[in-house]
């Protein structure tokens, strides 16, 4: 990943936008999501396998896991994955990554669901570093976002 893709603002903190998956990648994603339940799971965990760099195909995963352990886990993956890619993109440990940018997507979807499984499992500090980070990153965060 070459180049930065960090805006400076004279208004404000610098913001961060990941670059877009490959083509090839999203058309898989989608597909994955259309199959019903067992199958989209097995669907998205080859996506993952093919694209393992693929933030958002790691939520999606979480999302649909057998259970909070593995959903924490494909959670915890995606976002540290995410971190990865933000620093290769320019990011220096702050400043905004919107979820306006649909780039962006999977790795705050990542952090939410990563915020939420750490809840359910007594995590409550995590959960709450998770939570706060997220409205640092975009000041507009809102769970609704995660609805498709």
């Amino acid at each position: 990943m070459s180049g930065s893709h960090v805006s400076l603002s004279p208004s404000g903190p610098p913001e961060t936008v990941l670059l877009r998956e490959p083509f090839a990648a999203q058309r898989a994603l989608e597909e994955a999501l259309s199959r019903p339940g067992p199958q989209c799971r097995n669907a998205l965990s080859e996506v993952v396998r093919r694209w393992p760099q693929f933030l958002e195909a790691w939520a999606r995963l979480g999302e649909h896991a057998r259970d909070t352990v593995e959903a924490y886990a494909c959670f915890r993956v995606g976002y540290h994955r995410g971190l990865d890619r933000l620093r290769q993109s320019g990011w220096r440990g702050s400043g905004y990554v919107r979820w306006q940018h649909p780039e962006n997507q999977g790795f705050l979807r990542s952090l939410a669901g990563l915020s939420s499984t750490a809840a359910d499992l007594g995590e409550q500090d995590e959960a709450e570093r998770c939570e706060l980070f997220l409205h640092q990153l975009d000041p507009g965060w809102s769970p609704l976002h995660l609805r498709d």
